[in-house]
Parts: C-alpha cells; structure tokens; sequence
C-alpha cells in the first residue's frame, strides 16, 4: 500500500482540500492481489487504490468515458506475426500507467481508508 502511495503522491495525482460547496466526492477502496510465479511461489503482494466510479450517474457526474485498451484479437494476431517473423519478444509490466492519461474535469474522491496493522 505505501508502494502504490507513494506512486499517486510522486506523480501529483490528487490535492488534499475541503470538498467546494455543490460538489459530492465518490468513495474509493483498496483492492488486494498475489502475484504468484509458475510453480505457485508467492512473488509479491500487490495493493492498488481504486475509485469507486459506479457511484457516478451519466450525464450528471461525467459526460463522456474512453479506456484505451487492446482487443485479445488484436494482441493473438500480434503474437502470430512475431512468431512468424522469428522476432524477438519481451514482456513488460507498467506500473501505474494509468497516471499518464489526460483528465480535463474536477473530480473530487474521498480520501483513502486506513487499514489497521
């Protein structure tokens, strides 16, 4: 959790402020994962903060919504054209790439809930 902290503050993905009068803020959650390796063996625990934007109402709260993302199709055919050609492949795991996307609108969420030791 500190890790994930950490990332959203260095990346200056909020501001802690009174909430302005006329806006309501959407809750957020923890939400907890293992990663394991092939033979089973714990790799590491990983801990993401996420909004809770099914709280929002279409047309009231946003007006619009885009998530970039490939099609399994897309990413098959991909794959086939490598193996094909004899390229040379690598896996890569982004963290927090979802910091580096465009917001143009105020949102306004509660703070995080602490979790006991």
């Amino acid at each position: 959790m500190a890790e994930e902290i950490r990332a959203l503050e260095d990346n200056g993905t909020w501001v802690v402020q009174s909430l302005p009068p006329g806006k309501k803020p959407f809750g957020c959650k923890w939400v907890f994962k293992i990663k394991r390796r092939a033979n089973g063996i714990v790799e590491r625990y990983k801990a993401r903060l996420v909004a809770k934007g099914f709280t929002q109402i279409e047309s009231v709260d946003f007006h619009e919504t885009f998530a970039p993302v490939a099609k399994l199709v897309t990413v098959r055919c991909l794959l086939t054209i490598a193996i094909a050609k004899n390229w040379e492949m690598h896996q890569l795991d982004v963290n927090n790439a979802f910091l580096h996307g465009d917001l143009d609108e105020e949102v306004y969420m509660s703070l995080p809930p602490v979790l006991p030791n």
